[in-house]
């Protein structure tokens, strides 16, 4: 497919202000590290004083003295096993720049003049034979930095744009991302281990004191780990936007970014239409690679269709506009696509370009969308989605201050009548009534602004059952829907909860692989959007029901019951 090509900039070189939606870099960076090292440094001094160190002090030396040697052990030994992984997983193959030259001359005009420039080796450069479009790199120093990319990459996109990705991909080494989340990655699982070792060594100490002091360092190791993650993840996204930036200022080409953008999810979702096995690379470098493939359905849906940019812009309404799409960008590694084109958009308008998607357009809509619709319910929403936890918090308060004389077992009725309530109301807003579900397609579900992870809209689809969801899981018991405008994950839930699955995804999926239908159920939309399955027809007569609502109605009555009967019990 193609689309109109907004222009470049007449040379390359260019500046441009970073877009403030970036965040710092060194700021993300520093803030990260420092906190990671921290953690280490803590694992190693708890461990040291629980195993009671003579010298706390000479303890304290001997940490800091682990915690610098292990960390420089990691920055260097770190990219030789993603060598052996490369290797051993992928089948990397690496090549000269002459060969990157054949297939991209601009890119090998950019990777010249930009090492030259920065005073650093040309990286070592690798093809993997996948046809997933993704990019990343790694390394421990520039002058060691490894840039591979798929043959994807160069059958999705033009030349001009594949070199927009390498330069994307430069800009990582320039910044030195790759050495940061190389040690910051390893920093966080170290602080879980040290989380586990703690308290593992905890129940074997025999002084109560002590015991006690390892319970607390193993809670204050975990709860650094949890705060290290989402600061790696922020981390994360920061770097991508700063390299996108990078990428600008050397091709002089945001057009062709915003491009190599949607349609390297275009090319994920066209490769899982036709693939009944997962992309070991996807999974596997989804932190490292330019490109999170979970968020690929809905901007590569767009630009499957799409027969102008603008109706790609409006898939980006939600990444940009949607409060859940902000929360939800707190678990992920890369920012919404959305919000990178507009930062994109952004540049070229700097650059006196016109834009490749009308993000102006898309903002401007956004500012008309309807704020209370948007807001009013998201923090009734947010409670109700974690709300079983809120249960038993708001049943222990209620049981504490209204009924503080209450029998012991009051504590545990009035949290289970707690769940209950909410189940009941989660229920009924996630699952409304589907008799009036009116024939919906794809591109037009995710296109919705206001669409949510929790309020389903009723929909009908027609179209082709081209796989399983879960592809690679030959008992999986989701399925993918192809209609003309795209693709959709269809969950299944069976009444007899993970058994039920199993024994549908073993039974009955393959032979409905290839047959066309018409489904309803509730869309929902997340990172990744999808259809919770209520009914499926199939052109040959064959029906499939589904029931996501009915575990949370058991468990509902279950808690409600045994509230009942505690209330009921003698004391």
């Amino acid at each position: 497919m193609s689309i109109f090509k907004a222009g470049r900039a007449t040379q390359s070189g260019v500046r441009v202000t970073i877009a403030g939606i970036a965040g710092n870099l060194t700021v993300a960076s520093g803030v990260t590290i420092s906190l990671l090292c921290g953690i280490v440094l803590a694992g190693f001094t708890a461990l040291l004083f629980i195993l009671r160190s003579n010298n706390p002090l000479s303890g304290l030396g001997i940490a800091i003295a682990l915690t610098v040697i292990f960390n420089l052990a990691v920055f260097f030994v770190s990219p030789f096993l993603m060598d052996m992984v490369q290797s051993w997983l992928y089948k990397t193959r690496w090549v000269s720049l002459a060969e990157i030259e054949q297939r991209s001359a601009e890119t090998a005009r950019v990777l010249n003049r930009v090492c030259r420039q920065k005073n650093m080796p040309i990286p070592r450069l690798g093809i993997i034979d996948d046809q997933n479009p993704t990019a990343f790199t790694y390394g421990s120093l520039p002058n060691s930095a490894r840039l591979v990319v798929s043959e994807g990459l160069f059958k999705y996109l033009d030349e001009d744009e594949v070199a927009t990705v390498y330069a994307h991909e430069l800009g990582h080494i320039v910044h030195w991302d790759f050495a940061v989340m190389t040690v910051a990655s390893t920093l966080v699982q170290v602080a879980y281990l040290c989380y586990v070792a703690i308290r593992e060594i905890s129940r074997k100490v025999d002084n109560e004191t002590a015991e006690k002091a390892a319970w607390l360092v193993s809670i204050s190791a975990y709860i650094f780990y949890v705060i290290g993650t989402y600061l790696l993840l922020y981390l994360s996204r920061v770097r991508e936007y700063f390299a996108d930036h990078f990428a600008v200022e050397v091709t002089g080409n945001p057009n062709g970014l915003s491009r190599a953008l949607v349609k390297i999810a275009y090319g994920i979702v066209t490769e899982a239409e036709s693939s009944k096995q997962p992309s070991r690379l996807l999974q596997g470098t989804r932190a490292l690679g330019i490109y999170d493939a979970k968020a690929a359905l809905s901007s590569g849906t767009a630009y499957q269709v799409a027969s102008s940019p603008e109706q790609i812009g409006r898939v980006f309404l939600w990444d940009m506009c949607n409060p859940w799409a902000t929360w939800l960008e707190l678990n992920s590694t890369h920012p919404l696509t959305g919000k990178r084109v507009r930062a994109l958009s952004t540049y070229a308008e700097q650059l006196g370009l016109d834009t490749e998607f009308d993000m102006g357009r898309v903002v401007a809509e956004g500012r008309r969308l309807d704020k209370k619709r948007l807001y009013s319910t998201f923090l009734i929403d947010f409670v109700l989605l974690n709300g079983e936890w809120l249960g038993v918090i708001a049943g222990g308060i209620i049981g504490f201050f209204i009924f503080p004389n209450a029998p012991f077992k009051a504590y545990i009725a009035l949290p289970l009548v707690a769940i209950a309530v909410i189940l009941i109301l989660k229920r009924l807003i996630m699952f409304p009534d589907t008799s009036s579900a009116q024939p919906k397609d794809v591109l037009t579900l995710m296109s919705d602004p206001y669409a949510s992870p929790l309020r389903g809209q009723p929909a009908q689809l027609q179209g082709k059952i081209i796989g399983r969801g879960d592809a690679g899981y030959v008992f999986g018991s989701d399925l993918k829907l192809q209609d003309s405008t795209g693709m959709i994950y269809v969950l299944y839930a069976s009444r007899f909860g993970a058994l039920g699955n199993f024994l549908f995804g073993m039974k009955r999926v393959q032979g409905l692989i290839g047959m066309s239908a018409r489904v309803k159920g509730w869309f929902r939309r997340g990172i990744v959007p999808w259809l919770d399955l209520e009914l499926a027809e199939t052109d040959n007569g064959t029906k499939i029901t589904s029931h996501p609502a009915f575990s949370s109605l058991v468990v509902a009555i279950l808690c409600f019951g045994i509230s009942v009967l505690l209330f009921l019990s003698p004391n």
